[in-house]
């Protein structure tokens, strides 16, 4: 049966001209020219340092005419007005649509052959992402996709990423396809990089559970020091960005136990 739910908090900006996949490009840590009918991409939009801004789904319209670019409501008007800043003499025009963002998973969506949509690309697991021109009758509780997504491990922008300070390697995206690491330049893909090919990350974004987890931002502690943050969660499951160098230990959060769970998909760096 498949579990298909309307996600309220996101938004669809739409990136139409001649020049769409070639401005984009120079712009975000994914290979844009791979978003075609039927799949999508993940990518990410850095500042000139390399830190996260923001993340969003691009699709490509079954028309061919634009990209669709499925990111957080509180985030589309800064997306729009940040990308319009590069825009100069390129072919594009970036407009709101009123597209409705829907998750599907375990198993295929009987909608997908009328619907704008594709795999989700960061995991199998994680199912489809669909756009309908409204909220689908019959859609689950966003709570059910936030449930799915957190027993995956997967970040949720905003919720789980800090603006301006968060790189892409310390939230996973290289393990969760959504850096392209032969596609060339684009902004923030210096640091990026050196990151990679020097091993400084220092910190990941981890799956933990607890008996209760407390709001994002609230300090996680080893012997009463700081070992790492909470991000998001919801009904003991949730996601940290904690110290490599603590994960093995024994944590606390408001005086409960934290236990780190590593997924199957990602591997660590040595220490």
């Amino acid at each position: 049966m498949t579990n298909l739910a309307y996600l309220p908090d996101r938004a669809v900006l739409a990136l139409s001209g001649a020049d769409r996949v070639a401005f984009l490009q120079g712009l975000v840590s994914n290979d844009v020219a791979a978003a075609v009918p039927g799949q999508a991409i993940w990518t990410a939009f850095l500042t000139a340092q390399g830190r996260w801004l923001a993340d969003f789904f691009v699709l490509a319209d079954p028309g061919g005419e634009r990209l669709l670019l499925d990111c957080e409501a509180a985030q589309a008007d800064m997306l729009r007005q940040r990308l319009s800043r590069y825009r100069l003499r390129s072919d594009i025009t970036i407009a709101e649509t009123g597209f409705a963002v829907h998750a599907a998973w375990d198993a295929i969506p009987p909608m997908i052959d009328s619907s704008i949509g594709a795999p989700d690309p960061r995991l199998p697991e994680a199912g489809w992402r669909l756009l309908l021109p409204h909220p689908a009758a019959d859609s689950a509780d966003h709570a059910a996709y936030d449930a799915h997504r957190l027993s995956l491990g997967l970040p949720d922008g905003s919720r789980d990423c800090e603006s301006g300070k968060t790189l892409l390697l310390e939230a996973n995206f290289e393990a969760l396809n959504g850096i392209s690491w032969t596609k060339g330049c684009y902004m923030g893909q210096e640091l990026t990089a050196r990151t990679r090919y020097r091993g400084l990350v220092k910190r990941k974004l981890l799956p933990v559970t607890s008996v209760a987890l407390p709001a994002p931002g609230t300090p996680i502690l080893h012997d009463g020091r700081e070992a790492g943050i909470m991000a998001s969660s919801r009904d003991g499951r949730g996601l940290a960005m904690l110290r490599l160098d603590q994960i093995h230990a024994n944590l606390m959060i408001d005086g409960h136990p934290l236990h780190v769970q590593i997924p199957s998909w990602l591997t660590l760096p040595e220490p």
